[in-house]
């Protein structure tokens, strides 16, 4: 009896070393037509802020080169149509980088119907690793902390190599999104990480490859707050073609104190993330992590929607006084997050919007 339940062990860990061997399909999906829009009248000599808003599924994670490969395709797309030069700023959406924890796994992760698995999956093909940073994590969500800090190095990694190679490729400046990693340092013109908890981080990535960063986000939703650590110092500036940079985290804009913060910008990029599908048109719900600042109208929540509360709260409602800001958002069919948003900008106190779509759209707003 006890041969036979070896045997059993030996052939099901074979068995599941193999799965997790397997590589993904290495075919390319179809997606939805991109949609390049111009936001307001083009004035090529002035510069330009460009939206990505890139259509992302699963398997574009497999590998490094094969997200870089489908960025690359859509700032070519805005290269053939005039948008792109030394004073432009292209930015990408939130958690763009966050899901490289995917990356070079079995086809297990990228074939998962839910998040939650997909990150089992990853787990198990990072075993020894993965293990080692359980046993001494004490987040609040131990697992997700645990398997993003033992991918953190390659990640950072990755990372940079995909934004640094696109900037300088194109020859723009270039917000990349964001990223989930272990207290992010630059020393020698590198990402490179320390000890500690996670935080959700964007970089700037200049035409020349310099990299700067990073930036912190303040205020990490619910669903991010069990792993991910609110951001501890204060929001930087960077200098820039278009004049002083400052970058909020998706619901950094939210709250009148990150304004203050970088109450000198010139301009201001929000890479973001709404979920789940269909949440713009729904009834707000309120603001998500951390308490209601005073001068929002209670009265708003419910009565608003989604997209309204967009307008009258973030960006669009605190950005009045800015040159420009532009708000990104992510799309696609990660596993099972669900997404929606609508790429929104600001200039000279005027709003204008994209249009709302589930794929990939490139907008351009051009600068006074």
């Amino acid at each position: 009896m006890i041969k036979k339940l070896f045997v059993t062990f030996i052939l099901c860990t074979v068995a599941m070393v193999v799965l997790l061997n397997i590589p993904p399909s290495s075919s390319v999906s179809v997606e939805p037509p991109i949609l390049l829009e111009p936001l307001n009248t083009p004035r090529p000599d002035t510069g330009n802020l460009v939206s990505i808003q890139p259509y992302l599924i699963a398997d574009d994670y497999a590998s490094a080169e094969r997200l870089q490969r489908k960025l690359r395709l859509y700032l070519q797309q805005a290269q053939r149509a005039g948008w792109l030069g030394a004073k432009t700023l292209v930015v990408f959406p939130e958690h763009i980088g966050t899901w490289l924890v995917a990356e070079g796994e079995s086809f297990l992760v990228y074939n998962s119907q839910s998040t939650g698995t997909a990150l089992f999956w990853s787990a198990l093909g990072n075993l020894p690793q993965f293990a080692r940073q359980l046993m001494v994590e004490a987040a609040a969500d131990p697992f997700a902390a645990a398997l993003f800090k033992s991918k953190s190095a390659e990640m950072a990694a990755q990372y940079q190599q995909i934004f640094s190679g696109l900037a300088q490729e194109f020859g723009v400046t270039l917000v990349a999104g964001s990223i989930v990693l272990p207290d992010p340092q630059i020393e020698n013109n590198q990402i490179s990480l320390r000890p500690g908890p996670l935080y959700n981080n964007s970089f700037l990535f200049y035409a020349d490859g310099r990299v700067a960063g990073p930036v912190r986000k303040n205020y990490p939703i619910e669903s991010e707050r069990p792993f991910i650590q609110p951001g501890d110092r204060e929001l930087p500036l960077f200098e820039t073609p278009l004049g002083r940079l400052a970058v909020l985290i998706c619901a950094d804009s939210w709250y009148p104190d990150t304004w203050q913060h970088i109450a000198s910008a010139d301009i201001v990029a929000v890479p973001s993330f709404a979920s789940p599908s269909g949440i713009w048109q729904q009834p707000w719900a309120g603001y998500n992590g951390a308490a209601i600042p005073m001068d929002v109208d209670r009265q708003d929540i419910g009565r608003l929607s989604e997209g309204d509360a967009w307008l009258k709260y973030a960006l669009a409602g605190r950005g009045g006084g800015l040159r420009a800001g532009i708000n990104t958002f992510l799309r696609g069919d990660l596993w099972d997050l669900g997404d929606d948003g609508r790429t929104t900008a600001i200039i000279n106190g005027e709003v204008a919007q994209g249009q709302r779509r589930d794929s990939a759209v490139i907008s351009s707003l051009w600068l006074p």
